[in-house]
């Protein structure tokens, strides 16, 4: 099983050289920090799920939960190091089985995502994972969704935080964890 950790730590600084910063994307006066190209850098990728998991080894994670789109490429990966499940959390629609659901609210409108009745028992510790904490939106929407099933939030994880946006306020009873950290 998959436990063992490297013994060196990680070069965060390392990791932000391969993300690709986008200026005026999706939209004039935003700059998009791309992980696509971090993703396909194997030594990067390996480095930051060695990174990630780091901080949840013996912390008894039964079910790593990621969001779609981005949190199915980082979550499963995790899920493994931690010899944890994995659920997908989907937009509406996407699920074939009875579902329950959540809406929020996001800047300019609003989402809901939905989540396998049966995917998380009572009492199962539940890690939420994906790629980029903003306004704390969707993190906040998954960790309701998964309390209402009765899982334990035994934290969420993040690859970028962008600080500046101030979405950990909306996440502060809970463990957050961000690996990869920009101010502006």
């Amino acid at each position: 099983m998959p436990t063992k950790m490297p013994t060196e730590p990680v070069d965060c600084e390392g990791l932000k050289k391969l993300i690709r910063e986008v200026p005026d994307f999706p939209k004039k006066g935003i700059l998009f920090y791309d992980i696509t190209t971090l993703l396909k850098d194997k030594l990067g990728f390996a480095r930051l799920i060695d990174a990630l998991s780091a901080n949840y080894i013996g912390k008894e994670i039964d079910l790593v939960l990621g969001m779609e789109a981005r949190g199915f490429i980082f979550g499963p990966a995790l899920a493994y190091r931690l010899n944890a499940g994995f659920v997908p959390v989907r937009k509406p629609g996407k699920l074939p089985a009875e579902t329950v659901k959540v809406s929020y609210d996001l800047e300019y409108g609003s989402n809901t995502l939905e989540v396998h009745k049966d995917a998380i028992r009572k009492g199962q510790r539940v890690l939420i994972v994906d790629d980029l904490l903003a306004t704390g939106g969707t993190a906040a929407a998954t960790a309701e969704l998964a309390s209402g099933l009765g899982a334990e939030i035994a934290g969420l994880a993040f690859v970028v935080e962008l600080d500046f946006l101030k979405g950990r306020e909306k996440l502060a009873k809970y463990n957050v964890f961000s690996l990869l950290h920009y101010a502006r």
